[in-house]
């Protein structure tokens, strides 16, 4: 239950900032990497979320 509110939490906040993000990432005077920064967020934080899943399970 405690991971789907973080879920909702972040999908609420990335609604929210979505429209500045993108203008952001979209930036032609931006560097180059700027789409590669978000899909990195995007990765570590599921795996976080997959590692936090495991340990619980594990303890069960």
């Amino acid at each position: 239950m405690n991971n789907q509110r973080l879920v909702i939490l972040l999908l609420l906040i990335a609604y929210i900032f979505s429209p500045s993000l993108f203008n952001w990432i979209i930036n032609p005077e931006g560097a180059w990497y700027r789409p590669y920064i978000v899909w990195i967020l995007v990765i570590v934080i599921a795996f976080v979320i997959q590692l936090r899943r495991k340990k619980y399970q594990d303890l069960d």
